[in-house]
């Protein structure tokens, strides 16, 4: 059984400083990575089963005007179930992930819905954030993450972010006797750095490195 939480959440919102949190990193790498050309979306928390965050399109219509008027708002999610583990770097290298493809939903082609093609992978790699597949380590693919490349704009620009701290992760899942854990675990490649995040067990092999990565799932 789990243990009790240790005390209960202030009567203070929670939720406006996390999102607030969020806004603010979005603001300053659309400022840094986009020429502040991306248009403002709704942020949410969602815990999307295989997915650190996505990205989806037009989610969102304006309520109470004529529908044939309506403005519309594309959605950016962050799973909190992948907070857990990794510091404010890694959060917000999905984040603008996610900026990538909404800069492609405006600028570009964007393929089907959560597909990664070749121009998001070479607007990922044009601002620091080379793109791997899971599990094939290519470029592109349904199932992509990323890396953070040193020195890269990306990296340059979270140096230039201050105060961006986030308070709220998911609390980890007791394992039921018989069933299994869903939450994904993370792996590292031991050479160059990434990671990836997959379920408990499974064998991954970086991208860029060609090298095994490191299983972080309990023992």
């Amino acid at each position: 059984m789990m243990a009790p939480a240790k005390k209960p959440a202030t009567q203070a919102s929670i939720i406006i400083p996390e999102i607030k949190a969020i806004q603010k990193a979005f603001d300053h790498f659309n400022r840094h990575l986009f020429g502040n050309e991306l248009p403002q979306v709704i942020i949410t928390l969602h815990r999307a089963r295989n997915a650190a965050g996505y990205f989806w399109g037009e989610k969102f219509l304006a309520r109470h005007v004529d529908l044939d008027e309506a403005d519309v708002a594309h959605e950016i999610a962050l799973n909190p179930d992948t907070f857990a583990g990794v510091d404010e770097k890694e959060v917000a290298s999905t984040l603008v992930h996610e900026m990538a493809h909404l800069w492609q939903q405006v600028f570009g082609k964007p393929s089907r819905n959560g597909y990664h093609n070749k121009e998001w992978a070479d607007k990922m790699d044009e601002i620091g954030l080379p793109p791997i597949s899971v599990p094939e380590g290519k470029r592109t693919g349904q199932n992509c993450t990323n890396g953070i490349k040193a020195g890269g704009p990306f990296d340059v620009a979270y140096g230039k972010l201050k105060g961006f701290k986030l308070g709220w992760q998911s609390r980890p899942q007791a394992k039921t006797p018989g069933g299994s854990n869903r939450n994904k675990v993370k792996f590292t490649c031991p050479d160059c750095g990434q990671n990836a995040w997959a379920k408990e067990g499974a064998s991954l092999v970086c991208g860029l490195c060609n090298e095994p990565m490191i299983d972080w799932s309990p023992a």
